[in-house]
């Protein structure tokens, strides 16, 4: 198992109430960065850590590249979080989550796409692979 797979878990399931409370009071319909604010504002009143627009770095045989590649948000340092104000989710955003995940060592991710009738609708949730096996 992740040494990081059960907090990740955890902080998944908090952060998705995050997201439907902002998804119930603000409805679908508006940008992502105020979706990413409201968020944001959201976690820090129930008291979850996060960051967001954070600059993920590559790394390449020994070399460490700075590229404008930036995660929405990043909870715990265990949680990458992309959110969407799309009307689909296409596989290459499930691509981009996936590659996050694995430069941030973070065993869990989610996609959230507030362009949708209810919340629940917009939760997309990943594992890294073997990251919850013991």
């Amino acid at each position: 198992m992740h040494p990081k797979y059960k907090e990740a878990d955890r902080l998944s399931h908090e952060v998705i109430g995050a997201a439907i409370e902002v998804h119930r009071r603000l409805g679908p319909g508006l940008h992502e960065s105020i979706y990413e604010k409201c968020l944001m504002r959201e976690l820090e009143l129930r008291g979850i850590p996060a960051e967001n627009q954070v600059v993920v770095q590559i790394e390449y045989k020994g070399k460490v590249f700075d590229e404008e590649l930036r995660l929405d948000i990043f909870v715990g340092k265990c949680l990458a979080v992309e959110l969407k104000a799309i009307e689909d989710v296409l596989p290459v955003h499930k691509a981009i989550e996936i590659s996050y995940m694995q430069l941030l060592d973070a065993p869990v991710g989610l996609i959230l796409n507030f362009h949708v009738p209810m919340m629940v609708q917009g939760i997309s949730r990943y594992i890294l692979p073997g990251a919850n096996l013991e």
